[in-house]
């Protein structure tokens, strides 16, 4: 029998925030959330203290109620990334990095089976350790799940440990089946989203119990292959394993960039957003070797019109990462799939298939020099970026009304990297 963890950190943006003014995480009532933005912007976390008072994780400001009274902290990126890797020092302190999978900046699972005897100690005793080696180390409070394979440690967490007054959950398939198969609603379970409890509750299946004791013809009729995954879950086997997430390489690699706009944009606009955009990613793909023939374009149009989102895709010639190609195929693609009387407030782009360059097929047609000499070009603006900084270099285009690099270059995953 194998024993892993499943640690999260409670409200963590948050509980950085609280630690880095002296204030407590579990008591003081913050959210995360940029100041500068309108109030309908989401808040990337919000404490333990205001979700008692019913305001949920992911709401927008102008939904916490006027009468309650909190702190509002900036995001800082940046520092959310230098703790976590402060924290992730602290799990390497017990266990070996093959045995940790990265599920997200917030949340690690281990594979802790090795270890037990090694330390002389239980999986309950060992995630214990670990959550108070946190605290009092860096002031984060964490949750710990603990079960006998993945699924189980993070329903163990997600749903028995949050009603644990330590904060420590623990799950076999025998306690699973005997204190969650009644538990509702379904969405509280792993991997379950809105659409599949829905789709479930119109057959009468409302929990994991129902779906256990369904006929596997029904959720195979419903699901198709995805039915597999439910019915396994729904007796609390998992058959993955820390050794297959560490085995596991993808087939094909895309590299992608995203942005929701600030404001809503005119048809004319979005160009210079596509252009900016395919730009930095004719540079990411040149800093990490890659090379691309095929480019994806989602746009989202402003929501009071409710049409659905422009998608489509292009291929070039030949693989290649130079924006003198990428950006005219790119705003060619644009033109052809955006209506240009709606405007837009969501734009991605995605390199599909990316590749190494390495032995690189140029086209008959193409004037080789020019784009060597272009490569050239996009190899020193790296080299530039990378020694003075990422403003070092600007664009024309890039101080145009409505262009988003300077702002986009100082942040994180779309918000504040902050200091």
């Amino acid at each position: 029998m194998r024993h892993y963890l499943c640690i999260d950190l409670k409200s963590f943006y948050a509980s950085v925030e609280c630690v880095e003014r002296g204030l407590d995480p579990m008591t003081t009532r913050l959210v995360v959330a940029d100041p500068d933005r309108t109030d309908k912007t989401i808040c990337l976390a919000v404490t333990p203290a205001l979700k008692k008072l019913g305001v949920s994780n992911r709401c927008r400001i102008f939904e916490i109620p006027k009468h309650i009274s909190y702190i509002m902290a900036p995001p800082r990126m940046q520092k959310y990334i230098d703790y976590a890797a402060d924290i992730y020092d602290i799990y390497l302190n017990y266990i070996a990095p093959e045995d940790i999978h990265v599920y997200s900046i917030d949340e690690v699972f281990m594979d802790v089976t090795d270890y037990l005897p090694l330390y002389g100690t239980n999986a309950r005793s060992l995630g214990i350790r670990l959550v108070q080696d946190i605290y009092e180390h860096l002031g984060i409070p964490a949750a710990c799940g603990i079960g006998t394979n993945l699924y189980l440690a993070k329903v163990a967490l997600d749903i028995t440990a949050k009603r644990s007054p330590d904060f420590i959950g623990n799950l076999t398939e025998e306690s699973y089946c005997s204190t969650l198969w009644k538990h509702r609603p379904l969405t509280d379970f792993w991997r379950v989203g809105k659409g599949t409890a829905s789709r479930l509750a119109s057959y009468g299946i409302l929990t994991m119990g129902d779906i256990a004791h369904t006929s596997e013809n029904l959720l195979y009729r419903l699901f198709g292959v995805d039915a597999e995954l439910l019915i396994d879950h729904s007796w609390g086997r998992e058959p993955v394993t820390m050794a297959d997430i560490k085995a596991y390489h993808p087939r094909t690699n895309c590299l992608t960039s995203g942005q929701v706009l600030m404001r809503d944009y005119t048809f004319e606009e979005g160009k210079l957003i596509v252009k900016e955009m395919m730009d930095l990613l004719c540079l990411d793909l040149v800093e990490k070797k890659l090379v691309t023939h095929s480019i994806t374009l989602h746009v989202g149009y402003a929501r009071q019109f409710g049409r659905d989102s422009a998608h489509g895709s292009t291929s070039l010639d030949m693989e290649t990462n130079a924006d003198m190609l990428l950006i005219p195929a790119a705003l060619t693609l644009y033109e052809r799939i955006v209506h240009p009387l709606f405007p837009i407030h969501r734009v991605v782009i995605t390199c599909n298939n990316v590749v190494p360059e390495s032995g690189q097929q140029y086209s008959l047609f193409l004037d080789t020099y020019l784009l060597e000499k272009n490569r050239r070009l996009q190899q020193a603006v790296l080299s530039i970026k990378a020694r003075y900084g990422k403003d070092a270099v600007l664009k024309g285009m890039n101080l145009l009304e409505g262009a988003t690099t300077r702002e986009r270059n100082h942040q994180i995953g779309g918000h504040k990297s902050g200091t």
